[in-house]
């Protein structure tokens, strides 16, 4: 069982950043590829961010690619998400996730863990 624990979310203005954490808590939290996905009011849920465990692999949301980096620190067995230049439109409820692969975050069609999620907010 691995418990995903999101941090950093807030109130910024257009142009500003932000950096969200997640903690994985688990004797194999290692061992899954992670990443961000959002969900902004009454819209569906989409990808964001997704790094294999090693990080040689990353895919990015066009939406979000060239403004947000993700990456991981495994022996803190914690994944950042670094937003820069946000817009009004990045507004959502951020989550991380684990799964066996990017691509399984990506097309969420295979996550296996979800943490709760942190709400972004960017102001006009």
């Amino acid at each position: 069982q691995v418990q995903l624990v999101a941090s950093g979310g807030g109130l910024v203005q257009a142009g500003g950043s932000l950096r969200l954490s997640c903690v994985a808590s688990g004797r194999t939290s290692n061992r899954y590829a992670m990443g961000w996905l959002r969900q902004a009011p009454g819209k569906e849920r989409e990808f964001v961010a997704a790094i294999s465990r090693s990080g040689a692999t990353i895919n990015y949301a066009d939406s979000t690619k060239g403004r947000f980096t993700i990456s991981r620190d495994n022996a803190k067995n914690t994944v950042y998400l670094q937003m820069n230049s946000l817009k009004p439109e990045d507004t959502a409820v951020y989550y991380c996730a684990a799964s066996s692969s990017p691509a399984g975050i990506a097309t969420m069609g295979s996550i296996d863990y979800w943490g709760q999620g942190t709400q972004v907010t960017v102001s006009s």
